[in-house]
């Protein structure tokens, strides 16, 4: 990553919402958020030889990871704490060390306290890699 990137990135997470500023595992992956919307959100992260598997594949609990993150802040749109209620995802297509993924989730629908998310996973070259559902709960808990 060149210094102009690390800059980039640096400035978006100091940007970046409280729940996201805190998100160590997230961090630690290297995931970058490109877009934070309500009911939307873009994330991507670039698979580095530490994320693989035995056979040299994206470990699918990352890939799972990824959409998981894209999953928590689109659903995250007010000042209550909502959570994952369950998840799936289908695994469509490999990927390996040195693609870049990008995560990006769409609210579907909401009734009550109760949601449900899409997240597509692609690589570099657009291929839909994995696909993802959520379902969200919002808690009584604000965020603090």
């Amino acid at each position: 990553m060149s210094i102009e990137q690390e800059s980039a990135n640096a400035a978006a997470a100091a940007e970046a919402r409280p729940m996201m500023r805190r998100d160590r595992a997230s961090a630690m992956l290297g995931m970058v958020v490109q877009r934070d919307e309500p009911g939307r959100a873009v994330v991507s992260m670039s698979v580095r030889a530490d994320m693989t598997n035995g056979f040299g594949l994206t470990h699918g609990g990352l890939v799972f990871a990824l959409a998981d993150t894209a999953f928590a802040i689109a659903c995250n749109d007010d000042d209550f704490v909502t959570v994952a209620a369950g998840a799936e995802i289908a695994f469509l297509r490999p990927t390996r060390e040195g693609q870049r993924l990008t995560a990006d989730a769409r609210r579907r629908s909401v009734a009550g306290r109760t949601g449900v998310y899409d997240v597509t996973v692609t690589d570099d070259s657009g291929e839909v890699v994995a696909e993802f559902r959520g379902r969200s709960h919002t808690t009584r808990e604000r965020f603090a």
